[in-house]
């Protein structure tokens, strides 16, 4: 069954789900963009488990989890998008990250699951094209998920994810912002 599927404005850091999705880097050694903001908000606790679990990285494509250290989330779903700017221009990649995660937090018994914006930043992929990628994937990945939120961290993201979910027929969504008030 396909999640439901929430789009909001705002900061995956401080989203209480199950799990929060983290378009990590393959050294897992944190990083810029929402890689880093994880990190932050959750402490050494997360680069822990990372240098632990994951002594050589992980692949494009890939997912593994980790504490969630001072997240309001459970866990941390790592995935490692691929990065457009170095040439890395497999859609099937990118889908695959979203599909991963969902299968980790399956395995995880997750209900709920936060997602950025998956090599839409720092890794350059056009922006509707990451945002319809994302969409087909969750959409069409089995799942006992039953929330998959895209928290999205700027207007012009969270745009392209608004249109690309308004494109889809039959879909189910729900949009917002979450700005604490």
């Amino acid at each position: 069954m396909s999640p439901r599927v929430v789009l909001l404005e705002g900061d995956i850091t401080t989203q209480p789900v199950d799990v929060v999705v983290n378009a990590a880097n393959s050294a897992m050694r944190g990083g810029g963009g929402v890689d880093g903001a994880i990190h932050r908000a959750g402490g050494p606790a997360i680069l822990a488990d990372c240098v632990r679990l994951f002594p050589d990285g992980l692949a494009v494509g890939a997912a593994g989890a980790t504490s969630a250290g001072n997240l309001p989330a459970r866990w941390v779903v790592h995935v490692v998008g691929p990065n457009w700017n170095a040439g890395q221009r497999d859609r099937g990649l990118l889908a695959a990250c979203y599909r991963n995660a969902l299968g980790v937090g399956d395995d995880l018994g997750a209900a709920t699951i936060a997602f950025p914006a998956i090599s839409a930043g720092i890794f350059g992929w056009p922006l509707e094209d990451a945002a319809r990628t994302a969409l087909q994937a969750v959409r069409d990945t089995p799942t006992r998920v039953v929330e998959a939120r895209f928290v999205l961290f700027t207007s012009a993201v969270f745009g392209a994810f608004s249109q690309a979910l308004g494109a889809a027929s039959g879909s189910e969504q729900a949009t917002g912002s979450d700005t604490g008030e």
